[in-house]
């Protein structure tokens, strides 16, 4: 059973840093593609960053590009969003996805894991 767990939400302030990390229990991080997506109340789960299998290639939504940065560390298992120059409009869940597939798939329909998610709340 593969199940990704976030953890590192918290409430900041604008302008303000949080690191997100996620475990992939099963499998390891270099089986899977793997994304970051984000869920504002009432709005849709939207696509945020993901990198390849490899770690070769990397995609970012346009909101957060020059801002936020996924890396993955195959030894610990686990990916990481680092969150940089955070705006109140970045609050939302925050869901760490895998998929079998390989490449920079950014529509979630295309992830086969979903961890449970992790808060992120950006005050002005």
């Amino acid at each position: 059973q593969v199940q990704p767990v976030e953890s590192g939400g918290g409430l900041v302030q604008a302008g303000g840093s949080l690191k997100l990390s996620c475990v992939v229990s099963s499998g390891g991080t270099f089986t899977y593609t793997l994304g970051w997506f984000r869920q504002a109340p009432g709005k849709e789960r939207d696509f945020v960053a993901c990198m390849s299998r490899s770690g070769g290639n990397t995609v970012y939504a346009d909101s957060v590009k020059g801002r936020f940065t996924i890396s993955r560390d195959n030894v610990k298992n686990t990916v990481y969003l680092q969150m940089d120059n955070l705006k109140p409009e970045d609050t939302a869940i925050y869901y760490c996805a895998g998929a079998i597939t390989d490449g920079t798939p950014t529509r979630r329909t295309w992830y086969n894991y979903w961890g449970q998610g992790t808060q992120v709340t950006v005050s002005s």
